[in-house]
This record gives C-alpha cells, structure tokens and sequence, in this order.
C-alpha cells in the first residue's frame, strides 16, 4: 500500500511539472520582434527568468533630426534619464504568463509622454499582439496591436 501511495505521488509531480513546462512553452511564444501599429519603432521581447522584458531594437527616426546624434529619452519624468538612448530601453517590464494567450503583472513606458502604464498582452493570434495600457483599472486604459517581424535568418 505505501509503494501504491508513493508510485501515485511520483505520477502525479511528473504530471505537474510537464503541465507547468508546457505553460512555460506557451508563454515564450512572446518573445521575438514587435512593430507597434504607429511603425516608430521595433521592440525585441525576451524571456529573463520567468518573466518578459521588451527593448526598442530600431527607431524609425533613429537620430535627432536637429543635433545628428542618437534620439534619447528627452521625457522621461526622471531628469537623471533623459540622456538614456531610445534605442535599447527596455520598455514593457515584468510581465508574466498567466495562460490563455495572457500575459499580465507588467508595465509598458511610452517614450512620447513619459509615463509608465500597467500593461496586459493578449496574443490574438501567433503573429498579433494587443497591448494594453491601464491606469488603475483595465477597462480606462488603451489598446494598441503590435505585429510580430519575420526576421529573414542569415545564411
């Protein structure tokens, strides 16, 4: 009886962690390179522990139009970082996968305000993203669709 207890445990935290591992796996399907709907940018997504980080990877308008010199984050409400490059932030933080296609618990920056929102990402599909941006509660927030890049592979 106490081998049937043990062999039923055993069967039991195998089944566990192939269910947490498969969750795992759907969630990384979130990484890679993003376009949001406005086209200004690029945001490469990765996986950093069990969470999910995404950094502007290419600007459209990569330079100061006026100095030449590479745009930085002139917004930002913290002074000490205004001179921090663009190219590189890391601008959704945090977030983690809660299943369903959902990733929650993270934040997004918008460089052009600023400001920091609570985010949720919904993957609509495998190449489409809605993002959404929140203060407070999600239903007052705003909703973007970012679209996944084909990057052609080097030979």
């Amino acid at each position: 009886m106490k081998r049937m207890h043990i062999l039923f445990g055993l069967v039991a935290g195998m089944f566990l962690m192939l269910n947490c591992a498969k969750a795992q796996d759907e969630g990384d399907r979130l990484t890679g390179v993003w376009e949001p709907s406005n086209g200004r940018a690029r945001v490469k997504v990765d996986k950093i522990g069990n969470k999910y980080y995404g950094r502007i990877v290419w600007l459209k308008e990569a330079n100061d139009p006026e100095t030449g010199e590479p745009r930085t984050d002139v917004n930002n409400p913290d002074p000490a970082l205004r001179d921090a490059p663009l190219r590189g932030y890391r601008m959704l933080k945090d977030f983690e996968y809660t299943g369903k296609n959902t990733w929650e618990k993270g934040t997004i920056y918008d460089p052009i305000n600023g400001s920091t929102y609570n985010c949720v990402i919904k993957m609509t599909d495998e190449n489409t993203l809605d993002i959404r941006g929140y203060i407070g509660v999600e239903a007052f927030g705003r909703t973007d669709v970012w679209k996944r890049l084909k990057i052609p592979s080097r030979k």
